[in-house]
């Protein structure tokens, strides 16, 4: 394609200089010619991009679709069914909940409900009435000293530098209003973070916001920050579910001068965080380290979070707290369905247990090991709608995060570009002009009425299935799609397709 190229090129460029000269036709035709020329010598000199090199100038239409590909596969090509992570349907519902107008969706499901794949709550006949008021529940066990009554609904690890300024602020800001909690995330407890909600501080491996020089966990820095009165629990992050058994990472395009103070690194490089911890490696140093925490933190709820691997490690953490008769506060269970963060794609992909068989570990072991009642589970993975509350209480979960969700209430569009600085809708940016088309006012009333409005939507499923109380929700209440399968073998039989018709 280079020959044809510079063929078709160069007579281009003779014939619109001699229409200039014979016809008096604009020169600026035959200087755009020769300028294009110029750059495609160069592009077929260069060895970096084959395709520029084999199709001059043409190339760049390649690079150019590439950029746009997710746009239009987005926009013209996905069905309100399709999409990945979440799908238009899942996006559009938190969109409207977050402007809180109506949610409702016309002419009947677009989803194939006849196949194994489907889950539907059992409803009652005898609905009970809806519950106006929003559930909450009491977090804190006996070595507590300050209880945190959450709401069942907050907002799942987020750290500033992954978000933006205005996105922290904003989330901040509705968990105020509504009454529930906001997580930091393992980037640090931030002045953005203390604009009266209430909070969850994460301690990563990075121990950002309270580490010394070394890197190492700092106990005096800790206590400082722990004890300011908008702190509410503190999680130890042991893993999550887009990159379990990988540290965190924060590209360097989003390490500006402010977030490298915060977190005490170098400006304007990649972050990684350690894979593990420095202040224990073992069940038996986890369990001290959340007991020294709750010394350092005065008593307030400690607990950790991870993505379940090796179930064998989370069965000797828990009879590490049974040897040390000392118990998490709550534990936070992540799926590998991932969230937020940036990581590899083989971590994303192949690494850890979907949150479904993680709940139900988690709370098998808790209930065989005699000790579930001492400790609060948090779950943490595609919680977007009324029908996942439920469906996570009802697999063993106590209260749940959600941190895509709330972002679709910022205005995420799932263009996935978290991991570039270039978030179009200044969510996950550190771009000072991007940033700017989120307007914190606007964005924290939408923050607030999506928080309030999925759990209405909670309650309303509640009571048509004849409950009361979030405390009757059990696996009994949902049906699988693979029921029906049972339900025409009983009442279908294959011997019927052999009657002969009258």
């Amino acid at each position: 394609m280079r020959k044809e190229f510079f063929i078709i090129g160069t007579g281009l460029f003779i014939l619109s200089l001699a229409a200039h000269f014979l016809f008096k036709t604009s020169l600026l035709i035959a200087i755009s010619i020769f300028i294009l020329l110029i750059i495609g010598i160069f592009n077929s000199m260069q060895h970096k991009h084959s395709i520029l090199r084999n199709f001059p100038v043409l190339g760049y239409f390649r690079y150019m679709f590439e950029e746009i590909a997710p746009e239009i596969q987005q926009y013209f090509i996905e069905r309100t069914t399709d999409g990945k992570p979440f799908s238009r349907n899942e996006r559009s519902l938190a969109y409207r909940r977050a402007k809180n107008i109506s949610d409702t969706t016309p002419f009947g499901t677009q989803l194939d409900i006849n196949t194994s794949s489907y889950e539907g709550l059992k409803h009652s006949i005898f609905p009970a009435k809806v519950n106006h008021e929003l559930p909450r529940v009491s977090i804190g066990g006996a070595d507590c000293t300050q209880p945190y009554s959450a709401s069942l609904f907050n907002i799942s690890a987020m750290s500033f530098g992954s978000l933006s300024e205005n996105a922290i602020v904003a989330l901040n800001k509705g968990a105020q209003k509504g009454n529930f909690y906001h997580n930091t995330g393992e980037g640090g407890l931030t002045q953005y973070h203390l604009q009266g909600g209430d909070v969850t501080w994460q301690i990563g491996t990075g121990y950002f916001g309270c580490r010394n020089e070394e890197g190492n966990f700092d106990a005096e820095k800790f206590a400082k920050k722990a004890n300011h009165p908008f702190v509410k629990m503190i999680e130890i992050k042991l893993s999550q579910g887009a990159k379990p058994g990988h540290g965190g990472v924060l590209p360097a395009a989003k390490n500006t001068e402010e977030i490298a103070e915060i977190r005490g690194v170098k400006p304007h490089t990649e972050i990684l965080s350690p894979p593990c911890h420095t202040a224990f490696d073992s069940p038996k140093g986890l369990i001290e380290f959340v007991a020294r925490l709750r010394n350092l933190s005065n008593g307030k709820p400690i607990g950790f979070k991870l993505c379940i691997g090796q179930t064998s490690e989370f069965e000797a953490i828990c009879q590490e707290m049974m040897e040390q008769n000392c118990y998490p506060d709550f534990i936070t269970v992540d799926g590998a369905e991932g969230g937020t963060g940036a990581a590899p794609l083989e971590f994303s992909d192949g690494v850890g247990m979907p949150l479904e068989p993680a709940l139900i570990f988690v709370n098998k072991t808790l209930i065989r090991l005699n000790i579930r009642d001492k400790i609060r589970i948090i779950c943490s993975g595609k919680i977007i709608s009324g029908h996942a509350i439920l469906k996570a209480i009802a697999l063993g979960a106590d209260l749940c995060n959600s941190a895509r969700g709330f972002m679709f209430s910022l205005g995420c569009i799932q263009a996935l570009r978290c991991n570039t600085n270039k978030c179009p809708v200044g969510i996950a940016t550190q771009d000072r002009m991007l940033e700017k088309g989120l307007v914190i006012e606007d964005k924290f009333e939408r923050v607030y009425h999506f928080h309030k409005n999925t759990l209405h939507a909670a309650n309303e499923l509640l009571a048509a299935a004849g409950k009361t109380n979030y405390t009757e929700v059990d696996v009994s209440l949902f049906m699988r799609g693979n029921e029906f399968t049972h339900l025409s073998d009983l009442y279908f039989p294959d011997n019927l397709s052999n009657v002969t018709k009258h």
